[in-house]
């Protein structure tokens, strides 16, 4: 994807139009695939995730694939916030256990900054864990895309 290409919905955005754009991250980040998340960003978008400040599609690449080889089983659900012209703000949780076999809830909240084309070209990323025990568990789906029919965050009180 090349840096004029269009990604929809793009900004500005209405709180029908974010609700999209975050069902899109959400599922790209359940895919768990570093490459095909990599391309809803600029080539040199700016990422603060947790303490690591990062620039380019390369970079988040490297991210994303130290992520996903740490946090297994990962299963994630976004929320939109609130949205203004080319910034949307989002919560999400999402939980994975490492390779001992520990669980864990990890919150977060994101805003984000789209290029004219739809192209995330900053994130501002702040997450923490909660370490919990399988049995509290609450997302329940085979690896991949949420189901429709699975709850948000706000149903199920998080």
């Amino acid at each position: 994807m090349t840096e004029t290409a269009s990604r929809p919905p793009l900004p500005p955005f209405t709180p029908e139009t974010a609700r999209q754009k975050v069902r899109a991250a959400e599922d790209g980040w359940n895919s768990r695939d570093p490459e095909r998340v990599s391309l809803a960003y600029t080539e040199q978008s700016k990422w603060r995730n947790r303490a690591e400040f990062i620039t380019g599609r390369e970079e988040i690449v490297a991210l994303l694939t130290r992520k996903w080889n740490r946090e297994l089983e990962y299963r994630l659900i976004k929320e939109l916030w609130a949205c203004a012209d080319n910034r949307i703000a989002v919560r999400f949780a999402y939980e994975w256990h490492d390779d001992a076999g520990n669980w864990f809830r990890s919150y977060g909240n994101e805003n984000w900054e789209f290029d004219p084309n739809g192209l995330m070209a900053v994130r501002h990323a702040s997450i923490n864990d909660l370490p919990i025990k399988e049995a509290d568990r609450q997302f329940h789906w085979p690896l991949g895309r949420r189901p429709d029919a699975h709850p948000g965050l706000s149903d199920l009180g998080l």
